[in-house]
């Protein structure tokens, strides 16, 4: 989970100009405003300069970077039974454990997101693919202020709306708990557990409340003391194969509880 550059740092007062560049912007030819194809490719970065150059274009022309996820949605011809919304540790989640993502399944996490792009992009990755259930997983990156500052009502309200645009076309929710972390690599100031904490009470409280599926990862995954369990991380956020291990039972049985509710 990248910690995105702070946009007042590298727009230098460019933010009134219809499209933001810098010299040597390798994405200033890109197109804006309303185009037929809005996702023109690009070699992935190479250096830290590169990626410097990616998050701005990123942050400034794809926020939601709806062009991540575009040519897997338009070439699905399958009908879509559950779709993974989140961020890294749903992102990563296809690659420790490929066999989950089958029989109409889909991963459409997209590492350092926060709640707000998640938000951006949700009618793209999720309605449009008409599943019977989304699973949510959001809010490590809203604690950690990959996009700034938010209160927590902000982030709280971000997953309410995703939950209920969800309803709203007939896909059943699955809201998950934030896994647990003592701290983030990436931000490292940052003091999350009891944010967590407080974050997953919300979480358990709104799914009851709204007759969702809450599924509880943290208590699977954390220690006493709120961090990750050992062996059950790379570094203290990001799950590896044995964390994720732990993972799968709970949400194939949310997925099984939830496509068996009337709700």
């Amino acid at each position: 989970m990248m910690r995105y550059l702070p946009l007042i740092a590298i727009l230098l007062g460019s933010a009134a100009s219809a499209q933001t560049s810098v010299p040597g912007d390798p994405y200033v030819g890109d197109p804006v405003g309303i185009v037929a194809d809005p996702c023109p490719a690009h070699p992935k970065p190479a250096d830290k300069a590169g990626w410097q150059m990616w998050n701005l274009h990123m942050m400034t022309r794809d926020y939601g970077q709806l062009c991540r996820y575009a040519a897997q949605n338009a070439a699905i011809t399958q009908p879509v039974r559950v779709v993974f919304m989140g961020d890294s540790i749903t992102d990563n989640w296809i690659g420790a454990d490929p066999t989950l993502f089958t029989n109409g399944i889909v991963d459409r996490g997209i590492s350092g997101q926060t709640t707000p792009q998640m938000l951006v992009r949700f009618r793209r990755d999720v309605i449009d693919l008409h599943p019977q259930v989304v699973h949510i997983m959001a809010g490590t990156n809203d604690i950690a202020g990959n996009t700034g500052a938010a209160t927590i009502e902000t982030v709280q309200g971000n997953i309410a709306s995703m939950a209920e645009l969800a309803r709203a076309h007939g896909i059943k929710v699955i809201l998950a708990s934030i896994p647990p972390a003592a701290a983030f690599p990436w931000s490292p100031d940052k003091r999350p557990v009891p944010q967590i904490a407080a974050m997953n009470t919300w979480l358990r409280g709104y799914a009851k409340a709204n007759g969702f599926t809450y599924v509880d990862y943290h208590a699977a995954l954390t220690t006493p003391e709120g961090a990750m369990k050992p062996g059950l991380a790379s570094d203290g956020v990001h799950p590896t194969p044995a964390g994720y291990a732990v993972m799968r039972p709970l949400a194939l049985a949310a997925i099984a509880t939830t496509l068996g509710s009337r709700k």
